[in-house]
């Protein structure tokens, strides 16, 4: 029988950590509610970028940690209810905001995409590691701008230039850290898991 067909566990190579919690449909709701809720207080966490619409939050990072740990259908759904949620009036967009963000919304719909890619990585082995880790949220990283850059051009009239400007090298730096310390946590997460499972 392939691995594909047994229950996820622990040992199985398509584990994510969110199948170590008990429960089945009733949890991945909770999980997904959760996820949701985590990256809406991420957001409030914001400084302002001078010349760019786009602050420095702490939402790239909680998507991409969301998409790790509750894996790719889970993920992508989380970062979804928070979108539409978002969108209908929940006041958890960066700064309590709602409603549509004009010039941001490419960076909302690529954390779908991101969680969706990074969840499926770590279901993989992508978080197992300190350089697995790193590979996994850099593509993340990547997927969101290439959703967030383009809608950035078409929202403000930015050339790729200073979109790339704008949009772009002021996060850097920020999203260095935030893979550092997903590099230490996924991977420490799995070692602790590991390690109570063999006594």
């Amino acid at each position: 029988m392939s691995v594909a067909a047994h229950p996820v566990g622990l040992a199985r190579p398509r584990a994510v950590l969110a199948d170590l919690v008990p429960g089945t449909v009733v949890r991945d709701v909770a999980l997904v509610v959760a996820g949701a809720g985590l990256t809406g207080l991420a957001a409030q966490v914001a400084l302002p970028v001078p010349g760019s619409p786009v602050p420095i939050t702490g939402q790239t990072f909680a998507a991409l940690l969301v998409g790790a740990s509750l894996g790719w259908h889970r993920g992508a759904a989380s970062m979804l209810l928070y979108l539409v949620a978002g969108l209908a009036g929940v006041p958890w967009f960066t700064d309590g905001a709602s409603g549509w963000a004009h010039a941001t919304g490419g960076y909302l719909v690529g954390f779908i995409a991101a969680a969706g890619l990074v969840g499926a990585l770590a279901g993989r082995g992508g978080d197992r590691t300190v350089l697995r880790t790193v590979g996994t949220m850099v593509l993340g990283n990547l997927v969101i701008y290439s959703f967030g850059v383009p809608w950035l051009m078409a929202a403000t009239g930015f050339d790729l230039a200073t979109a790339l400007e704008r949009g772009v090298f002021p996060f850097l730096v920020g999203d260095g850290l935030k893979i550092a310390l997903a590099a230490g946590l996924l991977p420490g997460a799995w070692a602790l898991v590991t390690r109570f499972h063999r006594h």
